[in-house]
């Protein structure tokens, strides 16, 4: 007769099953401060891995150089524009609330003659645009004074924020760095944890999460920095006063999938109504071409490294905006990029299976 085989004690695989999960919870809990800089980091380093290694082999095969100089080139990527925009904005804090009061007293002059011309929307902006010149500076400054409360409001709740993301940035820098160092340990530290998980299959899905993180840096992050540097030389150009601070912004707003255009095309209706109508036709075009850059120039980036749909990323943009604030513009395409690759792969093998 068979041994019977030994009876599993239920409480005691229970108990072990708490004690780790416990255990898994509290760590979480306790590096929380550190995962959007983690995960941050660990974004940019698989996307900017390549560079690395081509940069450790022009520098004699020396790993620290390239480490260093991979550094210093992300301080100059991140930390010094963000330096430059909040430093602008402090240096002119009295110019800009002079600026501020006297909208007050500024009246809108009468419509452009070549408003109404315009084709199909040019009749109700000219009318609309006509009602508003109408008012009286007292009038238009009591119906916008609630709105500035509010905005004036959301910029003190978020004053706070921008030393917290400082912060964050210059924590981002140091994992970076770490991981440029020991990165073939961590990725040799990951792959047998999804072997172990999953078998031959995890060690898959590791490579292509890879693969979707650098579609996301590719696509977003290169097309946002295009844009915003063209639109820099563009603001430059016109001689528009705060440009750093300006580029800033658009970068923020090329990330958000919003495009150029919320900065541009204020400033060049302020150029018309500025009495400077050539420069203001000349940042017109080129609002266009570089507003139009991202029609081409990041679906061709995404594809290259996965097959991602863009409204995909317009989703984990705006949902990781809300989630996690600033740095969600770029840790949400990445998650759910991520999420939808390997969700099309084991789908693959399932219906392949089948």
């Amino acid at each position: 007769m068979p041994a019977l085989p030994p009876s599993r004690d239920l409480a005691r695989t229970m108990l072990a099953v708490l004690l780790i999960g416990g255990l898994i919870a509290a760590s979480f809990w306790v590096l929380r401060p550190f995962l959007p800089a983690m995960i941050w980091a660990t974004m940019i380093v698989v996307a900017t891995w390549p560079l690395l290694l081509a940069a450790q082999q022009r520098l004699w095969g020396k790993r620290p150089l390239a480490v260093g100089l991979m550094t210093v080139a992300l301080v100059l990527l991140l930390v010094v524009p963000f330096t430059l925009a909040v430093g602008t904005v402090a240096a002119n804090a009295p110019e800009i609330g002079a600026w501020v009061k006297s909208l007050a007293a500024i009246s809108l002059p009468p419509p452009p003659e070549w408003l109404a011309d315009l084709p199909l929307v040019g009749p109700s902006l000219a009318a609309k645009w006509q009602q508003i010149a109408a008012v009286g500076p007292e009038e238009l400054s009591a119906r916008l004074a609630p709105y500035a409360r509010q905005l004036v409001g959301w910029f003190l709740a978020k004053a706070g924020s921008l030393g917290m993301l400082f912060v964050h940035l210059m924590l981002t820098l140091a994992i970076c760095a770490i991981l440029y160092a020991r990165g073939e340990t961590a990725a040799d530290g990951v792959l047998r944890f999804a072997r172990r998980i999953a078998g031959p299959q995890g060690a898959n899905a590791t490579h292509l999460a890879a693969q979707a993180i650098r579609a996301v840096a590719l696509g977003v992050i290169v097309t946002a920095l295009v844009q915003s540097a063209l639109a820099g030389i563009g603001l430059m150009a016109v001689g528009m006063p705060y440009a750093a601070f300006l580029t800033a912004l658009i970068f923020l707003l090329a990330v958000a999938q919003l495009g150029p255009a919320p900065v541009l095309v204020p400033i060049v209706i302020w150029l018309y109504w500025q009495g400077r109508p050539g420069w203001a036709s000349f940042l017109l075009i080129w609002t266009i071409i570089v507003g139009g850059l991202d029609n081409f120039l990041r679906p061709l980036l995404i594809k290259r490294g996965a097959n991602v749909p863009l409204l995909l990323i317009f989703a984990g943009v705006i949902g990781g905006l809300i989630a996690f604030g600033i740095i969600g513009l770029f840790i949400g395409p990445v998650v759910l990029a991520v999420s939808h690759t390997l969700l099309a792969d084991w789908v693959g093998e399932r219906s392949g299976a089948a």
